[in-house]
């Protein structure tokens, strides 16, 4: 049994590796039930990888969480990430699909220069996209166009088709995950209360004072998402980003302490975890409108 991490560097290679021919250096579309047999992994790739997995109940480690994914799952991997689980000496054929694509191959293209919108490549396995039937259609249509490019000549228009159809994929799975953003609205609300609950912890037990701000990637890995799906769900929650939610979160509570007249600024600004008083003046004015000096003083004489 191997438990070493094995490092793909090329879409050559897992091609090599599932027995399935390469058409094209650098993107591959694959059908993985009729790949050849595979033992359990821990890997990583070197480029972009798109899975669609129709497996049941099947157990997947992302990160350092286990996730049992159900059939329809899309898991979006970016270049580096780990997955799998470790080698226990069984064999299993998988099943779904999975689009390959390497950095090479977008570079100068529009996917190329919009491929950070996709937050979701930083997502957790715990944060799958669910299809419906309709939507897995759709995915499935777009797979099959860029499978007939990759059976095509290869003449002046094939890489941007590849990566216009690889976009327009990329594209429906930003509406798949809005929609499955909306009607998860009551798990939503339920993040957006323990983040509130987690905000409101980390003020009043003077951990802000020892810590610092409380970051978006503290928060998300408190509430056990990922920093990528935890700013979106927000965002979509709320309309403001993570970093917006919470410092306005900060400024309601300078607003109450400012009111305290045995306090000063400076002391407020330190208790609420910040470095400096006069970062904490320039936030507040920014925000509020005015400086706590002056929100004071208004307070004072209303």
């Amino acid at each position: 049994m191997n438990k070493e991490l094995l490092n793909i560097t090329t879409v050559t290679e897992y091609n090599d590796m599932l027995g399935v021919e390469t058409l094209h250096p650098l993107v591959s579309v694959i059908d993985l039930s009729k790949a050849k047999p595979m033992k359990h992994m821990k890997h990583t790739f070197s480029f972009y990888v798109v899975f669609l997995k129709d497996e049941k109940n099947c157990e997947l480690v992302y990160g350092r969480q286990r996730y049992d994914y159900r059939k329809g799952s899309v898991v979006c991997l970016a270049p580096g990430q780990v997955i799998g689980v470790e080698d226990t000496g069984e064999t299993f054929q998988p099943q779904g699909w999975a689009l390959c694509f390497d950095p090479e191959l977008i570079r100068g293209t529009s996917l190329g220069r919009n491929i950070r919108e996709y937050s979701y490549f930083s997502y957790e396995v715990n944060e799958a996209l669910h299809l419906s039937e309709r939507e897995r259609k759709l995915f499935l249509d777009c797979l099959e166009k860029i499978q007939n490019e990759l059976e095509h000549a290869i003449d002046r228009l094939s890489k941007r088709l590849i990566a216009t159809n690889i976009e327009l994929l990329l594209d429906y799975c930003l509406r798949f995950y809005e929609r499955q953003f909306i009607t998860r609205e009551r798990v939503n609300h339920d993040v957006l209360t323990r983040f509130e609950m987690l905000l409101d912890d980390y003020f009043q037990s003077g951990k802000a004072q020892q810590d610092g701000l409380p970051t978006v990637k503290y928060c998300a890995s408190e509430l056990c998402l990922s920093p990528n799906y935890f700013g979106d769900l927000i965002k979509k929650e709320t309309g403001k980003s993570a970093q917006e939610y919470i410092q306005f979160k900060v400024m309601d509570i300078a607003k109450e302490r400012i009111l305290n007249p045995e306090k000063s600024i400076s002391q407020i600004a330190y208790e609420l975890g910040f470095q400096y008083p006069q970062h904490f003046t320039r936030l507040f004015k920014k925000v509020v409108g005015q400086t706590p000096n002056d929100y004071k003083g208004q307070a004072i004489t209303a």
